[in-house]
């Protein structure tokens, strides 16, 4: 486990240039995604923001959140542009990109970052509440990524040196669990796998692929907990707190950063190890089950059960929004 929090600025300033790269956000009408899109055309980028602009159960389309950003980008000298395409269709998909490269001449980053909620516990929830959420986060990383992948290894095998970044957007409840979220903690929990898979095949190309499991006060987390209250002074979970670690990692100088998760609360960025060894049970002739068992019951004699999403927050360096 490594935790980085509240590191000072480097001497040569706080943001890496990202001077004449190209980028593209999804869900970055609100929230998280929006604040990605600000921190990296501040860095230099040229962005495209892409929000469908749905509800937050995934219903309905509206332009506006998307247009807004790019109001705000350009208002403060960027320069970017909106799409409003569903990342969960395949050929939407690669017209998002195809966008990206016919508007800017290239592209360079791709966030991840779109996503639905449609919160209940696993007696009740419906065939369609899985399928949605299932679709628009986990299909929703793989398409835009699959259309990405494929113009970077055609300038690969073209004989440029790349330097393309993909951030993707897991959760704490898909890497530590969450009670109610079935259906968005597997989409999660599938987006650090594809993470680090995505991650390995990509290398050869020169591109990076990491993933953050963020904690911010947006449209999902106060759908779950309610409205959260901001703090006078430091707000922990100001989805701003995010974006540092985006622009950090679509800096040149982390061209050999790849295939991480990076759990984020407040100051604290945690560079986590799932599913690293642990507990080694070893029988040379091979186990029986009564052994295996009797084996299990000695080492564990209280039992063994996952800490939860709140526990897990703690050692991490955060706190779930639920205690706040």
């Amino acid at each position: 486990m490594v935790v980085f929090a509240n590191i000072a600025p480097s001497e040569e300033g706080r943001v890496p240039s990202l001077a004449g790269k190209v980028a593209i956000v999804t869900g970055a009408g609100r929230g998280i995604g929006r604040e990605h899109a600000l921190a990296l055309s501040l860095a230099g980028a040229r962005v495209l923001v892409n929000d469908l602009g749905a509800s937050l159960a995934g219903e309905g389309a509206d332009p506006t959140p998307a247009q807004q950003v790019v109001a705000e980008i350009e208002a403060a000298g960027g320069e970017a542009v909106a799409n409003g395409e569903n990342v969960a269709d395949f050929a939407g998909a690669r017209r998002l990109i195809d966008q990206a490269v016919e508007t800017f001449g290239r592209l360079d980053i791709l966030v991840n970052n779109a996503g639905i909620l449609r919160d209940r516990m696993l007696v009740s929830m419906e065939e369609g509440d899985w399928d949605a959420v299932i679709e628009v986060h986990l299909k929703g990383h793989f398409a835009p990524t699959h259309h990405a992948a494929t113009y970077w290894r055609a300038r690969s095998k073209a004989g440029e040196d790349l330097r393309a970044r993909v951030i993707n957007t897991s959760s704490t409840s898909g890497v530590f669990g969450n009670v109610g979220q079935a259906n968005y903690g597997a989409a999660k929990a599938g987006i650090a796998g594809f993470t680090l898979i995505a991650a390995q095949e990509l290398a050869r190309y020169g591109v990076t692929v990491n993933c953050l499991a963020p904690t911010a006060r947006t449209r999902m987390t106060e759908s779950a907990y309610g409205q959260l209250a901001v703090p006078e002074g430091f707000d922990p979970i100001d989805p701003a707190h995010n974006s540092p670690i985006v622009v950090a990692l679509c800096a040149d100088e982390a061209q050999h950063i790849t295939g991480q998760v990076f759990f984020v609360y407040g100051g604290a960025v945690n560079a986590l190890h799932g599913w690293d060894s642990g507990e080694l049970f070893v029988s040379e002739t091979g186990w029986k089950p009564d052994a295996l068992l009797a084996e299990l019951l000695k080492r564990f004699p209280d039992g063994i059960a996952p800490s939860g999403m709140s526990e897990s927050m703690r050692r991490s360096g955060g706190h779930s929004v639920r205690t706040l």
